[in-house]
């Protein structure tokens, strides 16, 4: 088993338990997005080596039970690939909660598609109509346009979405809205929606699960869980009219723009972004950390952490997982939003 993939099973496991295994290790417990859950396992084991004192513990369950986790208080810190509203934000009165990007990732149509080998091209709308339930078959005349000398099948199309709260579903969503109005009034944006039709899957390796299970099918995955799955994934049309699959440089190209004009709170969407090699359904993914720990050995731990992670020698291990490195910008305004954690 290559090392990619025993983080994959960790991954799919649910739980990332990484870290010091000597008595007396400050255990640090943190729980949330599937999206980052390979880079966060790694990153937490790689960290082990240069702080052998610390354990970080990461249940990956997706966004919304991180960011409950932590307003419940049963967590350290939590992660999302969704920015906390100001709502969710002021139901922690102890502390105030602080977003770090960590990496950037793509959200991609992937499909299980009988007979056809080639990749796929796809519109924001029309990816609205099919999760609307309004595209029903592969052969439909839209898609067709769209694939020209693809033998597209006869067949009803298996529409797979999240069934848990979930991040990956917030900018699938998000761009979804974005793009099509028809979708923003129907369904709208969150990280969780009522969907109109399809099947529901927990995790995005649930969703890669029954993507495999289910001929004819197509669902929303984050790109590594695509990439390492050996998925099919579609190209998607963005703003400047180009069909693009999500790959390290066309994440990269739709942060560009976003991160020069990253607010203060880190809080924002990057999903639709201009630029001829932008590719559209991007995003940042957040760790959530408080301003405020009691224990002082976890507040070192984790301020210890967030430097490593921001170092060239913590995002160095982004891309061989699929995951973009963040923009300098970004990385130098997150070392100074460090001096808040008190």
């Amino acid at each position: 088993m290559t090392k990619k993939h025993s983080l994959y099973s960790l991954a799919a496991a649910g739980i990332l338990t990484l870290g010091a295994s000597a008595y007396g290790a400050t255990l640090i417990n943190a729980a949330g997005a599937t999206f980052p859950a390979a880079i966060y396992g790694k990153w937490f084991q790689e960290f082990t080596k240069v702080d052998p004192n610390s354990q970080i513990n990461y249940q990956s369950l997706g966004s919304g039970a991180g960011i409950r986790q932590l307003i419940a208080g049963t967590v350290d810190f939590g992660a999302s690939d969704k920015p906390m509203d100001d709502a969710a934000i002021a139901k922690i009165t102890a502390f105030h909660t602080l977003h770090f990007p960590t990496v950037m990732g793509g959200v991609v149509p992937s499909y299980n598609l009988e007979g056809v080998a080639k990749d796929l091209n796809f519109t924001g709308p029309i990816l609205a109509q099919i999760f609307l339930g309004k595209i029903t078959k592969w052969n439909d005349p839209a898609l067709a346009k769209l694939n020209a000398g693809v033998k597209l099948p006869d067949s009803d199309i298996t529409v797979v979405h999240r069934s848990d709260g979930s991040g990956t579903t917030f900018v699938f969503t998000d761009y979804l809205s974005n793009v099509s109005p028809d979708w923003k009034a129907k369904t709208g944006k969150g990280d969780t929606v009522k969907w109109q039709v399809g099947l529901g899957a927990k995790g995005n390796e649930g969703v890669a699960g029954q993507l495999k299970n289910a001929p004819n099918s197509i669902g929303y995955l984050e790109l590594f869980f695509a990439v390492q799955n050996k998925m099919s994934y579609g190209a998607v049309q963005n703003k400047s009219g180009k069909f693009l699959r999500a790959n390290l440089d066309s994440v990269t190209a739709a942060a560009a723009a976003a991160s020069k004009a990253m607010p203060d709170d880190f809080r924002v969407s990057i999903v639709d972004q201009p630029g001829t090699n932008a590719y559209p359904i991007s995003s940042f993914t957040w760790l959530l950390i408080p301003d405020k720990f009691a224990d002082p050995a976890k507040k070192k731990a984790i301020v210890g952490f967030l430097k490593w992670m921001l170092s060239p020698t913590g995002q160095a291990f982004a891309a061989p997982l699929s995951y973009a490195p963040l923009p300098q910008e970004v990385i130098a305004k997150e070392l100074k939003q460090i001096s808040k954690i008190q």
